[in-house]
């Protein structure tokens, strides 16, 4: 062994002077300490090259003796031990002791050290510092690796320094001890298997922490003896997983491969051949031995030094990656969980293989694998999110969240949506990078929440928590009462900075998240209602009023939970809330879902009561949550108000009326839907019309606002002559949209009904010298007051009516020789001021119809404008056929005047007329124009979920399956799918099951029918959509039926069309066999008895005639084997819900004899003069078939004659008027 000085550099004497005799008889402890603190001080500075050792021979042999090493004084001992550290420097590298003796000393030495080196305070700490400086400077202390006992003194060595690491002392300290060990470990002949294990048990302590001595001591040890531990810890390694191989010992090999990975933290060098044995793991057969491999190769290459291992071991990095195509699930999961840091790192290379393993684990067959995917991009940071992940990664998670597993969607959704709240800060400074990468995640998300019933409220989850979150109050305002405040502003504008970057698909499913048009609210108050009645089952009264009691808290419970999508579960969680009956949290509930609850008492309310529920009944939190989410106006209320007239006021600039645009569309929403939300700012809108200086958007948006709130209630309509006199002003101006929202002020209101007749004198007066702008505020006026003051209307409603069918509509509209386009279509924000009038003109007709729906003068009135709305329907937009008019106005006038149609069938009286042009009226859904068909579809669904048109027209969907685009397909199947799912089963068959015979018959009756085999496929694809959407099980036998039962009747036309309706009874004969076939239905005889519709249908002339109809078969035998082929190819784990077939081309002729039918650009459009929905109709149900409907300028009049939209007198009368028109559409559906 070679042995170093300590003073190589000092001169010092070359003999010791010290000659007494350090044990006598007699001496005292202190004679004695003084002796050995003198010889310390003169050993010290003896020079190892110079030194007469023979000098020190007497005192080194005395130090050794028993009164010396078993001496009771601690000094005593601290400085023998001083002294022969010494002697043992000056002697190296021989040793002046025997092997015996050398045991005795270093047993001594250590043992004072362990016992004696416990702090700095310590009397003796100066000595113990130099015994540990003299071993781990002089390296004497190597000479315990030759004696005979060498593996047990170095075992107790590395266990009591350990133990006397930890006692806190200088880094100085542990360096002395690191120095210790390590040169015990350089100069051992063999490692003890005791001493390796003892320094990995220091990795694997709880609190082996950098900032902890022990855990400092053995890296430093470790790192310094890194040549001579790699194979010891390699055979351990191997030693351990070898001899822990059973299933029951597998915690033993977790825990040795954890070991490895803190090994890696600080001394990888260490694990040069433990590496490659972790890498034949990753091939091993062994799933769970595999799985550890993977789990902790990848927090090792995620760790900082990472890079540096996936470069020493390249083939080990590849092959890991590998294990993201594991046959495993468990060990493909393991592999992507160390993506995230991985990606987060600052090594492209690394980066970039993972983030191509993830790109392709997003279309992984096992859906816990995508979702994880997912999810880890959902842990990025923004930095690392903004700028080492690409647009196109976000996107394909994008394309997760339409995934079929709730799993992944759930997962998908949560992550754009933390990805997008983590860069908002940055979209709204404009910061070019946050908005190319992330502001088109709310795009993606809004349309979402019409998808389907299931994925709907993690969609709405995500929106709430990270699009559009409620804001969190803000430190207490030490000058307000010590009360949180809520900044409103801030909440504003996140919504408007979103709208911003959203297309009309998403800004149209926004709008259905606010609840604004939803009726929820008054489902939760009559739930609320339902609940105080029940009074937890104590109920006052007899049987009767018992049995009442709880039949209407089950009516409520199961309105509710239909909207859910486990809606057992949501129907007991409202049970349960019921029994609770705290009358507290229903205060609470009510004030949430009250609109004119302002945002900081919203916040409030909602936490209490969810406290409340979590308290009460933590299981039913989920549940109540949704509720919240749905009934209140969490988005846009009433503290929004003040902002958005701020924003519309002082907005200048681009960005600004882009702002501008999105406040009125949300304010004109509010107007249609929750007008009461401005009760509690009518000054400030009366502020804003009455403005000389207001911008036109800010005075339209304010006349549009106080007309819906004075609608509501006429309470709140000013009185103040100025304002009156200005209102008339804007009445009988030029801007369209204010003499429109002016006129309905005036008309809402009793008080000015001689203003109104004044005003309609006016205007009637100023037709037909008006500009063509005036001409069309004109109109716009006077179709408000034709609906909503029509005794005012009527004082000259003979020069209107003239002027308008005489001057406007006859007076046809030639094409522009310049425009050479082939455009069907204009949008509202460039039509011409000549189309706007003439449609407007139609909506003065349709209205004043509708004003006389109650009146004996109804027919008389109506005869004119159906006589009209039919014509321009029956020769596609134009009223006369001798002139070749522009197809942008044949399209728009075509398109009103079929909606129109539509609506008027909302009144009984009309509704016979109406139908007699009943398959050319629907067949406007095959236009040739994509926005006539789209729009029409739109109107029609919003009717039929309301009610309140005959359900006949629930044919109308059915006949989209040829549409060539897709989103009027998935419309249709949306409403489809929705009211089946919904509906009482006694009001779906006659929906639905019973229109079986509506539909063949108009198909019978379509211009595409012949007896071709191509086009007899293209019919029984009518069918067969039919089929797949409302035929099940427990409805076949009815359906088929009324198949059968076709060939029993004639057509009421020619007997052409009875033979085409005989085929079609045949062919969906067959269509309905095969699908139960397919499902393994049986059809039973239908036991009980129908009609036929006689409207449509008559009996055969003679029982001869009938026979030989029920004896002819009418269908083509290859048309038979086609409907048998139908389901061949349908999985028979089909659900019921099912996306219509995008491949299907459309017919080369539709229904208007267009020979094609071409997509034009979308235009926002919602012209209905009718309330979008009534007490039967649900939110839900809305935003999943018409989740794309837009909100448009062009018709605000939707609610003119809606129940949303009245004052608290009309409600009533039109729940009631409402009622009856149901019982009236149910009766004659069982008669026909």
């Amino acid at each position: 062994m070679v042995a170093k000085t300590r003073h190589g550099g000092q001169t010092s004497p070359g003999k010791l002077a010290f000659k007494e005799k350090l044990v006598t008889k007699g001496t005292t402890t202190d004679a004695l300490l003084k002796k050995l603190k003198n010889l310390h001080e003169e050993l010290s500075v003896l020079d190892q090259d110079r030194v007469d050792t023979k000098s020190v021979d007497s005192v080194r042999k005395e130090l050794i003796l028993n009164p010396i090493l078993h001496h009771k004084d601690r000094g005593v001992k601290a400085y023998a031990a001083c002294c022969l550290v010494d002697i043992l420097g000056l002697y190296a590298p021989e040793a002046p002791y025997t092997v015996a003796e050398l045991v005795d000393i270093f047993q001594f030495i250590f043992q004072q050290l362990k016992s004696g080196l416990k702090g700095t305070e310590d009397t003796y700490y100066n000595q113990y510092f130099h015994v540990l400086e003299s071993l781990s400077t002089v390296k004497s202390v190597v000479l315990v690796c030759d004696l005979p006992n060498a593996d047990s003194m170095m075992t107790h060595i590395f266990t009591d320094f350990f133990i006397i690491v930890r006692r806190d002392f200088s880094k100085q300290i542990e360096s002395f001890l690191g120095d210790i060990l390590t040169a015990l470990l350089d100069e051992c002949h063999s490692l003890n298997t005791s001493v390796l294990e003892i320094l990995m048990a220091q990795f694997m302590d709880k609190n082996a922490q950098p900032d902890q001595p022990a855990y400092r001591l053995v890296v430093q040890v470790c790192n310094q003896a890194a040549d001579k531990l790699q194979r010891h810890v390699s055979m351990y390694f191997t030693d351990t997983i070898v001899t822990n191989s059973g299933d029951e010992e597998l915690k033993e090999v977790r825990k040795a491969h954890e070991l490895v990975k803190r090994i890696h933290l600080a001394c990888p060098t260490l694990l040069h051949s433990v590496i490659p044995q972790l890498e034949e793991e990753l091939r091993a057969e062994d799933v769970q031995l595999r799985s550890i491999a993977t789990q902790v190769l990848g927090e090792m290459f995620a760790d900082k030094s990472g890079y540096d291992l996936s470069k020493k071991y390249p083939t080990t990095w590849r092959v890991w990656l590998v294990r993201t195509n594991d046959r495993s699930v468990s060990v493909r999961l393991k592999a992507l969980e160390s993506a995230r840091p991985i990606i987060s790192g600052g090594y492209p290379e690394m980066r970039e293989a993972v983030q191509e393993c993830l790109q392709a684990k997003l279309l992984d067959p096992d859906e816990k694998v995508r979702a994880a995917v997912c999810k880890i991009y959902g842990q990025l940071d923004y930095e690392t999110a903004a700028h080492h992940v690409t647009e196109e990664q976000l996107r394909a998670i994008a394309q997760r969240t339409i995934d079929k597993k709730q799993l992944v969607r759930t997962e998908a959704l949560k992550s754009l949506g933390k990805l997008y709240d983590l860069a908002y800060p940055q979209i709204e400074i404009n910061d070019p990078v946050a908005i190319s990468n992330f502001s088109w995640i709310p795009n993606t998300l809004f349309p979402l929440i019409g998808m389907n019933q299931e994925s709907r409220p993690a969609v709405e989850q995500a929106i709430a928590d990270y699009i559009l979150p409620l804001p969190r109050s803000l430190l207490p305002d030490k000058g307000k009462s010590g009360e949180s405040e809520i900044d409103e502003a801030l909440w504003s504008d996140r919504l408007l900075n979103t709208m911003k970057f959203l297309e009309v698909r998403s800004i149209n499913g926004l709008l259905a998240f606010t609840n604004l048009k939803s009726n929820q609210s008054a489902h939760v108050l009559a739930f609320i209602d339902a609940c105080i009645q029940n009074n937890s089952g104590i109920i006052d009264g007899d049987k009767v009023n018992t049995e009442k009691v709880k039949s209407d808290l089950t009516r409520c419970v199961r309105r509710l939970a239909a909207l859910y999508p486990d809606s057992s579960k949501a129907a007991d969680d409202f049970h349960a809330f019921a029994k609770l009956n705290d009358s507290t949290a229903y205060k609470h509930l009510k004030k949430c879902i009250d609109p004119q609850t302002d945002l900081k008492t919203l916040i409030k309310r909602r936490n209490e009561f969810l406290k409340k529920i979590v308290d009460s009944s933590p299981g039913i939190v989920s549940t109540m949550s949704i509720l919240l989410r749905r009934a209140t106006c969490h988005v846009v209320n009433q503290s929004s108000i003040p902002m958005f007239l701020k924003r519309l006021e002082n907005g200048r600039g681009k960005q600004a009326n882009v702002i501008a645009g999105h406040i009125h569309t949300l304010m004109r929403y509010i107007s249609k839907y929750r007008p009461a939300i401005y009760k509690s700012h009518v000054s400030a809108l009366v502020k804003v019309i009455s403005d000389e200086e207001a911008s036109p958007l800010l005075v339209s948006a304010g006349l549009q606002a106080l007309s819906s709130v004075i609608r509501w209630d006429e309470d709140l309509a000013p009185k103040d002559s100025r304002t009156i006199d200005r209102i008339n002003r804007y009445a009988t101006g030029p801007g369209w949209k204010q003499a429109k929202f002016a006129a309905r002020i005036l008309a809402s209101c009793s008080r000015q009904s001689e203003a109104c007749t004044e005003v309609v004198e006016s205007l009637a007066d100023g037709l037909a010298e008006a500009s063509s702008e005036l001409l069309v505020a004109h109109i716009a006026a006077l179709a408000q007051f034709a609906l909503l003051a029509p005794d005012a209307f009527e004082s000259k409603s003979d020069v209107i009516t003239e002027f308008l069918v005489k001057k406007l509509l006859m007076v046809p509209q030639l094409p522009d020789p310049d425009d050479d386009t082939e455009e069907e279509w204009v949008e509202d924000d460039v039509m011409p001021d000549l189309l706007r009038a003439k449609i407007l003109a139609l909506k003065v007709f349709k209205n004043r119809t509708l004003a006389y729906a109650d009146s004996d003068k109804g027919l008389m009135v109506s005869g004119p404008p159906l006589k009209i709305f039919k014509q321009l329907v029956e020769m596609n937009g134009a009223l006369s056929s001798d002139v070749t008019e522009d197809p942008k106005f044949m399209t728009r006038l075509r398109l009103q005047a079929a909606v129109s149609l539509l609506q008027l069938c909302t009144v009984q009286k009309y509704e016979v007329f109406v139908t007699t042009a009943f398959t050319r009226l629907i067949l406007v859904i095959q236009d040739s124009c994509y926005n006539v068909r789209l729009n029409f579809l739109r109107k029609l669904i919003i009717l039929l979920y309301a009610r309140r048109i005959p359900i006949t027209f629930n044919i109308v969907p059915f006949l989209t399956i040829h549409d060539p685009e897709e989103d009027i397909k998935s419309t249709a199947t949306s409403y489809i799918s929705s009211a089946i799912r919904t509906l009482p089963a006694n009001i779906r068959v006659l929906y639905f099951d019973v229109n079986i015979i509506r539909l063949m018959h108009t198909l019978a009756h379509h211009p595409d029918f012949s007896v071709a085999l191509e086009d007899l496929q293209d019919i029984g694809q009518y069918l067969k959509y039919f089929a797949d959407h409302v035929i099940q099980a427990e409805n076949v036998s009815l359906i088929y039926h009324y198949t059968l039962k076709g060939k029993t009747v004639k057509d009421l036309g020619s007997e052409e069309y009875s033979r085409n309706f005989y085929i079609i009874c045949e062919l969906a004969q067959e269509i309905i066999k095969a699908r139960a076939q397919h499902y393994s239905w049986s059809i039973p005889s239908y036991p009980g008895k129908i009609k036929l519709p006689s409207d449509i249908l008559r009996p055969h002339t003679s029982p001869e005639d009938a026979n030989t109809t029920a004896n002819t078969v009418y269908l083509p035998k290859e048309m038979v084997k086609w409907a048998a082929d139908l389901y061949k190819h349908v999985p028979l784990a089909e659900k019921k819900e099912r996306r219509v077939s995008a491949k299907r081309k459309a017919p080369t002729a539709n229904g208007n004899g267009h020979a094609r039918r071409t997509k034009k650009k979308r235009r926002s459009d919602d012209e209905s003069d009718e309330p979008d929905e009534s007490e039967s109709s649900s939110d839900v149900e809305m935003a999943d078939a018409t989740g794309a409907i837009e909100e448009s300028e062009a018709d605000e009049d939707d609610n003119e004659s809606g129940e949303e939209i009245l004052g608290r007198g009309a409600r009533s009368r039109a729940k009631r008027k409402a009622a009856r028109r149901a019982k009236g559409a149910k009766k004659r559906a069982s008669d026909g």
